[in-house]
C-alpha cells in the first residue's frame, strides 16, 4: 500500500488582496506581535536563526527556490517552541506580579535577578506537550524563578521526559494522548491554582495562547528581514495551528498583498486543520493521533488559530509518517551541493511533502506550484530526541552537522 498524500484547497481562502481586517487584528494584533518581537530580542543568547537556501532540493521538488528557516539553534533549545511558552511564562509572572501590587511593570532582568523571589516561587505554571512545548515552558520558569509541572502522555519518549525534567520542571506521564493529557492539565490547574501555559485557545482562555502565539511570529518578522522579496508559498506545519497561524498572520500583516500562498502541513491521522478547512468549520479530529511528527499529534485545532486560519490558509496537506522520515534523510544527506541540515520528524514532513508532491503533478498544480515557485518552509525543530533520529537518519545529529563544517 502506498503512502498516503492528500491535499484540499480552503474554499474560503480569502483573497490575495483581501486586508487583515478588524476581525482578524482582534484575535492577534500586531502590536502583540511588535511587544513580544521586542521583548524576545533582549533576552541573554537571542539570535535569528538562519534562513538556508536549498538549491538543489528545489531543482529535485521541480521548484525555483526552497527557503528553509531552521529554528533548531533557537536558544539552545532545539526547537521554535523556545519563542512560545518561555515567553508566555514571562507574561503569566508579570500579570501575577501586578495583580499582586508588587510591580506594575517587571522586565527580564528583574526576574533574573530575582528582584521579586519571594512573589515568583509561589507561581507554578503547567502545561501538556510532546515534549518541545513542555521544554520551553520549563527553560522560561527555571529562567524566571517559578515552578513546573508539565505533563506528558503515555507515548511520549523517555528521551523527551528526561530533557523536560533537565530544566528543573516535575515531569508527570499520564494515560492517554496528547488532547487527554491537556484536559488533565487543565484539571490539576483547577485543583491547585496553578497557571496553565497551554497553546490551544478554548472559550475564554485565550490570553496565554495569544501570548504564546505572538512569540512564534518572531520567526516570521526575521523571515520578512531576511529575504529580499516574499516566496510565493509557504508550507508551515499545524499541530494546534499556534505556529501556523503566527506565520500567517504576519505576513499577512507585513507583506499585506504580497503575501505567499499559505499551506498548512499535518499528518495524516491527525489533521484537524485539514478536515476543518473541508468541512468549512473547525473539526474535532477522534481516535488513534499517533505520528512520528509528535509536536503534530493533535486533534483540535485552537479557536484563535482557527479564526487566522479558516481565511488565512489557501490549503492543507495531509501525509504519512514515512514522508516525514524521508524528508529528515533527505536534509541530512542532501545532493547536488546543499548544506546538511538536522530537522527532526516534524521539519522531515515539510521536506518530506514536497519531495511527495514532486512525484503528483496533479497535486502541485492544485496548490499553484511549478518550476516558478519559491517555496518557504520551517523548519521546526533539530534532533529534539536523539536516539530516534539517530535510527532514522543513521548518523547522529552532531555527524550531520560535522559535515556541515
Amino acid at each position: 500500500m502506498s503512502a498516503s498524500l492528500r491535499v484540499v484547497v480552503n474554499p474560503g481562502a480569502a483573497a490575495q488582496g483581501e486586508a487583515y481586517g478588524p476581525d482578524r487584528a482582534n484575535a492577534l494584533p500586531a502590536e502583540a506581535f511588535a511587544q513580544a518581537h521586542a521583548e524576545i530580542a533582549s533576552w541573554p543568547g537571542y539570535a535569528p536563526t538562519p534562513l538556508l537556501s536549498l538549491p538543489a532540493l528545489a531543482q529535485k521538488s521541480g521548484l525555483a527556490a526552497i527557503h528553509y528557516k531552521d529554528e533548531g539553534p533557537r536558544f539552545g533549545l532545539d526547537s521554535f517552541k523556545a519563542l512560545g511558552g518561555a515567553y508566555a511564562v514571562f507574561r503569566v509572572i508579570a500579570r501575577e506580579l501586578s495583580r499582586r501590587g508588587v510591580a506594575e511593570h517587571v522586565t527580564l532582568d528583574d526576574l533574573v535577578a530575582r528582584r521579586h523571589a519571594a512573589h515568583v516561587c509561589e507561581v507554578t505554571v503547567t502545561s501538556a506537550t510532546d515534549g518541545n512545548h513542555g521544554r520551553s515552558v520549563a527553560w522560561g520558569a527555571r529562567m524566571l524563578g517559578c515552578r513546573a509541572v508539565i505533563f506528558i502522555h503515555a507515548t511520549v519518549s523517555e528521551s523527551r521526559r528526561a530533557a523536560i525534567a533537565g530544566y528543573g520542571a516535575e515531569v508527570v506521564r499520564t494515560a492517554g494522548g496528547y488532547d487527554d493529557s491537556v484536559r488533565h492539565a487543565f484539571a490539576e490547574a483547577l485543583r491547585h491554582g496553578w497557571h496553565v501555559v497551554q497553546d490551544t485557545a478554548r472559550g475564554d482562555y485565550r490570553e496565554v495562547p495569544a501570548d504564546i502565539t505572538s512569540g512564534y511570529g518572531v520567526i516570521a518578522a526575521e523571515i520578512m528581514d531576511q529575504m529580499v522579496e516574499p516566496p510565493t508559498h509557504a508550507l508551515v506545519q499545524a499541530g494546534v495551528g499556534g505556529l501556523a497561524s503566527a506565520i500567517c498572520a504576519q505576513f499577512w500583516i507585513g507583506w499585506g498583498a504580497r503575501r505567499p500562498r499559505f499551506i498548512v502541513l499535518e499528518p495524516a491521522g491527525a489533521d484537524c486543520v485539514f478536515q476543518s478547512i473541508e468541512a468549512g468549520r473547525q473539526v474535532v479530529v477522534t481516535g488513534d493521533l499517533e505520528t512520528v511528527m509528535a509536536g503534530l499529534s493533535c486533534g483540535e485545532v485552537s479557536d484563535l488559530a482557527w479564526e487566522i486560519l479558516k481565511g488565512g490558509a489557501d490549503a492543507a496537506i495531509a501525509i504519512d509518517d514515512a514522508f516525514a522520515l524521508d524528508g529528515m534523510r533527505a536534509l541530512a544527506d542532501p545532493a547536488g551541493g546543499d548544506p546538511p541540515v538536522v530537522g527532526g520528524e516534524c521539519s522531515g514532513g515539510a521536506v518530506g511533502a514536497l519531495l511527495a508532491l514532486a512525484q503528483r503533478p496533479e497535486l502541485m498544480a492544485m496548490l499553484g506550484l511549478d518550476r516558478s515557485s519559491r517555496v518557504l518552509l520551517i523548519g521546526t525543530e533539530g534532533a529534539t530526541d536523539p536516539e530516534i533520529y539517530t535510527r532514522v537518519v543513521g548518523r547522529s545529529a552532531a555527524d550531520v552537522r560535522a559535515q556541515r563544517r
